[in-house]
């Protein structure tokens, strides 16, 4: 079975690797250009570079693109950070604490700790961050896929 995403060095940002899923018509799209690498403290550093699509009234990054975008950090982070097949998996459940408002003036990284993984579920957790400080933190569960 041919993998769903794949993780290839980006040339624009050198050490970074872009997290592309090879099906262009999902909602993976609809974050932009999303990049991730794996930390020298067996965490990994998933980025998304906010536009004006992704804001609220406030011009601030909206709830939902933050939401979408921590679901999409919690698979990349969590195979960077090592975890099997967690590329192919699904969300089980997320917690998530907005703290403060996502700037859309710089990138927004999600900051991915794999605390426990099983033969079937992957703990995660992590928290989004810019400049200013937290954004907001996140715990979930993920499910690994079965075999088809």
């Amino acid at each position: 079975m041919e993998p769903v995403f794949s993780s290839t060095p980006d040339p624009d940002f050198p050490g970074w690797n872009r997290w592309e899923l090879h099906d262009s018509d999902r909602f993976l799209d609809t974050l932009g250009r999303v990049l991730v690498r794996p930390e020298a403290d067996g965490k990994a550093r998933v980025r998304m570079f906010p536009e004006r699509r992704h804001s609220n009234m406030l011009d601030a990054v909206h709830g939902g693109a933050l939401l979408g975008f921590v679901d999409i950090a919690l698979f990349a982070g969590a195979e960077a950070c090592g975890a099997k097949a967690a590329g192919n998996g699904v969300t089980l459940d997320c917690n998530a604490q907005f703290l403060s408002p996502g700037s859309l003036a710089e990138p927004l990284d999600a900051v991915v700790e794999v605390l426990r993984e099983t033969g079937r579920l992957i703990f995660v957790r992590g928290l989004v961050e810019q400049s200013h400080g937290t954004v907001a933190a996140f715990s979930a569960t993920l499910r690994k896929a079965g075999k088809r």
